[in-house]
């Protein structure tokens, strides 16, 4: 347990970010704060599940961790070997869970979950078109985690099922819902509903490497790795850099980032995470920048 500091300390923190946020008007739902097992937060509205948008992304990669850890697949199974239906443009073949995670498959195709899905199968549509190079260009986008769960899918059934008795049940999450293709799967890289304190469990389970009230549900291996190498994303801060479903920063923390402002932000330095959930249309970053000033005091 910290002691009475370290308590005083995350209440500062706190009341330096709702100061923050009340003054510059942004459209907060709420915050969860933990520091050390210090745990601190605030309401502007009732806690209801919201859509979490691309901070799925980071559920779908703890999904691949456990998997990893069962032997189901591993970073480097191709498409080819676990969706063998498909029809695949040229080269991607080659396109592995690694760079559907990393947004490095090379394939140009930018769909969002936030849009509808007009083909009959969202994995075929992407699949189909030639990559550039596999590891070689850096583009986002949701179906790019869709399809790294469509191959978990092929070996598992239901990733949302699957996921129930190895991560969301023991964390106490209660029949989660996320948003589905036309075929029945996950969206995947969004579109996954979670109150913020249920999202802050998440944000405790990746600080502690995927550790949770003495049980491992994840190889603390796999939470390094999340944020342990990034690929350079060509955008200005805060995307510059992204690892395994996750953004680097701000400063020396590292994040799960969804549209609107939904935030998980790992601060590894002060053994804090900052969650987040919002709806904020045009400042959603200020959220992210204002929560480490908050941090840094």
């Amino acid at each position: 347990m910290l002691c009475d500091t370290g308590r005083m300390n995350a209440s500062s923190v706190l009341d330096r970010f709702v100061t923050a946020v009340d003054e510059e008007d942004l459209g907060a739902y709420g915050v969860h704060m933990l520091v050390g097992e210090d745990v601190v937060e605030h309401r502007w509205r009732s806690d209801d599940r919201e859509n979490l948008y691309s901070v799925s992304k980071g559920v779908c990669a703890l999904a691949v961790g456990i998997a990893i850890g069962e032997g189901v697949l591993t970073l480097d199974t191709t498409v080819s070997r676990l969706l063998p239906r498909v029809d695949l443009g040229a080269g991607v073949e080659a396109v592995t869970v690694r760079h559907l995670l990393t947004m490095t498959s090379g394939i140009d195709f930018p769909w969002f979950g936030d849009q509808p899905v007009p083909w009959p199968d969202l994995a075929q549509e992407m699949l189909r078109r030639p990559t550039r190079g596999p590891g070689a260009v850096f583009q986002y986008s949701d179906a790019s985690t869709y399809v790294a769960m469509r191959m978990l899918g092929a070996v598992v059934g239901d990733v949302r099922d699957w996921l129930l008795p190895r991560l969301f049940d023991p964390l106490r999450i209660h029949n989660p819902q996320w948003h589905r293709c036309p075929r029945g799967w996950i969206v995947a890289g969004s579109g996954l509903e979670l109150r913020t304190e249920e999202l802050a469990r998440i944000g405790r389970l990746l600080r502690d490497r995927g550790r949770w009230q003495g049980r491992q549900l994840v190889d603390p291996t796999w939470i390094d790795g999340m944020h342990a190498s990034w690929v350079d994303a060509g955008g200005e801060a805060p995307f510059e850099r992204y690892g395994l479903a996750v953004w680097d920063g701000p400063g020396r923390c590292w994040r799960l980032d969804g549209r609107y402002g939904q935030y998980v932000i790992v601060d590894r330095d002060r053994n804090a995470v900052i969650t987040i959930t919002a709806h904020e249309e045009s400042r959603d970053h200020r959220l992210a920048a204002l929560a480490h000033a908050a941090l840094e005091g």
